[in-house]
């Protein structure tokens, strides 16, 4: 089938990840439409999987696509963008011979099975970043992170951290305490005797503490929640099936079973100390992704996430996404659980938003504390669960109970929705996405207020490429 026909075939999304993405300098961008605001004024980083073949093959799932790193500048002369793939080691050594040549998350390293023992997983750098003082930190769950010029987005090579040891995971989901500036974070350590590793950093990410915690068997542990004094995790009951794994005999994807009689695994620590409050086991469900977690008023603990019913179904969808063409259907909805700090007991749950969403998020001034407001991407109307990407981004009112959508149009996909504070009033602010339009193969940086996404947004900015939709990003305030 010649490329043509794949085009005519495949949905129109597909096409954002057809062919690797085309690196940029730093560019000036146009002005599509509206102003930029006056109060905006720092940068927007957002990563993702930016090559998805090499040599003419495709990768195996969508996290192991290469990471490439899309910044964008506001400043009083206008916006200027750049975009960079992140020079990770293994990204060099498989552009210089045009093949693949190790294991991933959702591939085998090729070759004769002598061969493939012992290859270290590729880090893909692919699906976070982090904004320091001096520097921008790539995150991928599975190692440590890469570290870019905030400017350029030259690679500057991996970042211990002060403490990191060069086989231990810093994970893709930091919290940072609006108070304090302290980032927490965790990685797990698989093997024999798994280990949840965490780690206090102060404002410039230098690790000033870590303490682990042991775990049963080796989990798939994506994403945590900080509620004020506390950090919380939820452990789905999905164990890497250790053996097969490390052999190359398949990959960590296929080798991740589901298991629901085990039940998900509650952990409640103590974010002072890092310590172990209370351990429980509940009932199963997978999740992916936190929005955010507080203490209410009774001192119970509130945790609002995307549940999902089980792991294969979205496993499998985000397999299918690295092809361009998707079939499987994976409802995620956005859950509250109340539970108690000290028993880790769950006290209540209760469904927030009964259609599929993902990449909720709250404005950073309220992580771990409660917040009227989450952000959200979803389904427009008429979209069809299973066979299409996330085509608007929304807001959801706590108080209200309402659920406000931002229909982009057909053939329009978002990035997660990134909050941003107005500089000159603080009780205002923007939301920012990178929208991949199907119908013109482009993208364009849009820019809504905040509280207004039932309306037009204020701002469009092109990009000189096609930026392929990825997974999270971050905002630095100039």
């Amino acid at each position: 089938m010649d490329v043509q026909t794949q085009a005519i075939t495949r949905p129109t999304w597909g096409n954002a990840l057809a062919q690797p993405a085309t690196e940029f300098g730093l560019t000036p961008l146009p002005l599509l439409s509206g102003h930029i605001p006056q109060g905006l004024r720092g940068t927007l980083y957002r990563n993702g999987p930016g090559r998805l073949q090499r040599g003419g093959q495709r990768v195996g799932h969508w996290f192991d696509g290469d990471g490439a790193v899309l910044a964008v500048h506001f400043t009083d002369n206008g916006a200027t963008g750049t975009y960079r793939y992140v020079q990770t080691q293994a990204y060099q050594q498989e552009a210089a011979q045009n093949r693949f040549l190790f294991p991933n998350y959702g591939m085998s390293a090729p070759g004769l099975l002598w061969e493939r023992w012992g290859k270290p997983v590729k880090n893909a750098a692919n699906t976070s970043v982090l904004a320091l003082p001096n520097k921008l930190l790539t995150l991928w769950e599975g190692g440590q992170p890469h570290a870019l010029d905030l400017q350029t987005l030259e690679t500057l090579g991996l970042d211990d951290l002060g403490q990191l040891q060069s086989d231990f995971a810093y994970s893709a989901h930091p919290k940072v305490d609006p108070a304090t500036g302290d980032i927490f974070n965790f990685g797990v350590k698989a093997g024999l005797n798994a280990q949840l590793y965490l780690y206090r950093s102060d404002a410039t990410g230098k690790i000033l503490q870590h303490n682990q915690i042991p775990l049963k068997g080796v989990p798939l542990i994506h994403d945590f929640v900080m509620a004020g004094a506390y950090l919380i995790f939820f452990i789905p009951p999905v164990r890497l099936n250790l053996l097969p794994a490390a052999l190359g005999l398949t990959s960590f994807s296929d080798a991740l079973e589901w298991k629901p009689s085990l039940g998900t695994d509650i952990l409640v620590i103590d974010r002072q100390s890092l310590t172990l409050v209370s351990r429980a086991t509940t009932e199963a469900w997978f999740q992916w992704h936190f929005s955010n977690g507080f203490v209410e008023p009774q001192g119970t603990i509130a945790i609002d996430f995307v549940r999902y019913a089980d792991f294969y179904s979205t496993n499998q969808y985000l397999k299918e996404v690295a092809t361009g063409k998707t079939q499987t259907t994976a409802k995620g909805e956005l859950w509250r659980v109340q539970l108690d700090p000290q028993t880790a007991k769950v006290k209540q749950i209760q469904l927030l938003i009964d259609q599929h969403c993902e990449f909720p998020l709250v404005p950073n001034q309220f992580v771990g504390e409660d917040s009227r407001y989450t952000y959200l991407s979803c389904y427009r109307p008429g979209q069809k669960l299973g066979e299409d990407l996330l085509g608007a981004i929304a807001l959801y009112d706590h108080q209200q109970d309402t659920l406000t959508v931002a229909d982009l149009g057909e053939n329009r996909y978002p990035t997660e929705p990134i909050h941003v504070v107005d500089a000159n009033n603080p009780e205002g602010g923007w939301i920012l996405t990178v929208v991949y339009d199907g119908g013109t193969h482009e993208s364009e940086v849009w820019i809504y207020q905040c509280d207004r996404l039932h309306e037009e947004p204020i701002c469009k900015l092109g990009l000189p490429s096609v930026i392929p939709m990825g997974f999270h990003g971050t905002w630095k305030p100039a």
